[in-house]
């Protein structure tokens, strides 16, 4: 054999065991290793309704958990092939990132530096704070409370940015902040506020529990994206889950994410539109 047939043999060789690393690694991938095990395990949490918490049976319920049974019923047509990891917020990252979970999904907010470490999913919700009122209480509707200015006191959850978070809706306010959901829900009630600045989430899961109690001011800002996170590098695996999440919100499986939005947040969700797909303007 000459020296040129060598190389070439050697070329051909090499680029035979880089295919067969690269078949074998897509091989190995996420998608591959959940489907050969028979069932998706997800981080998430159990004390933040409505998006996950443990109901009468210590069952975990919430818009989170209906999530990943709507990627459990892509994955195997079987919603149920599902193990939960209850995790704290602070470990969402983390357990992605060793391997601990194949994806999280526990009502996280997208945001630049996280995305450096882990792969964000299409968003699933759109968060925002919102303004609970008491029904039939001194002030109908955002704008009473506007105008209202300095008269009004706004119950909120302490944080560092609680003041001005509120400030940026209603500038002259008076601002009370509580420790806990509880006491920040007491003052709404006793009249010691006037209204209650809270996550929009909790703000229709809680009107929802209590129809004839309160009512929405009817604005909403500070928004934020909500997505599950996957391991960085693995495009086959977020393709997915993009796929079903995409689809759960505006193709074959929107009955289960309606009913679900409904369920969680008391709203409907808008319903995809056939023809040309608007989601793609």
């Amino acid at each position: 054999m000459n020296r040129f047939m060598k190389v070439l043999v050697a070329g051909l060789g090499a680029a035979t065991l880089c295919l067969s690393a690269i078949s074998g690694a897509q091989a190995d991938g996420k998608l591959q290793e959940v489907l050969a095990r028979g069932k998706l395990i997800v981080g998430t949490g159990s004390t933040n309704p409505p998006w996950h918490f443990q109901d009468d049976k210590g069952e975990l319920v919430g818009f989170d958990i209906d999530i990943a049974h709507i990627l459990a019923k892509g994955l195997f047509n079987d919603p149920s092939k599902v193990e939960f990891v209850t995790q704290s917020s602070d470990a969402r990252i983390p357990n992605i990132t060793t391997g601990q979970v194949d994806i999280t999904c526990q009502a996280m907010t997208v945001t630049a530096p996280r995305a450096q470490q882990v792969a964000f999913t299409i968003p699933y919700y759109r968060e925002g704070v919102g303004l609970l009122l008491p029904k039939g209480g001194k002030y109908a509707d955002y704008n009473a409370l506007k105008s209202a200015g300095s008269s009004v006191t706004v119950a909120v959850l302490q944080n560092v940015y609680a003041e001005d978070m509120v400030h940026q809706a209603l500038p002259d306010a008076k601002v009370d902040q509580y420790d806990s959901f509880d006491l920040m829900y007491q003052a709404l009630n006793s009249g010691r506020s006037d209204a209650a600045a809270t996550d929009l989430s909790s703000l229709r899961w809680f009107m929802k529990k209590n129809p004839d109690k309160y009512v929405d001011a009817g604005y909403a800002w500070n928004p934020q994206t909500y997505s599950c996170a996957v391991k960085l590098g693995d495009a086959d695996w977020l393709n997915f889950v993009n796929t079903a999440l995409r689809e759960a919100m505006t193709g074959v499986d929107f009955p289960d994410y309606k009913k679900s939005f409904e369920t969680w947040f008391g709203v409907t969700p808008p319903a995809p539109t056939p023809g040309f797909p608007t989601e793609m303007r």
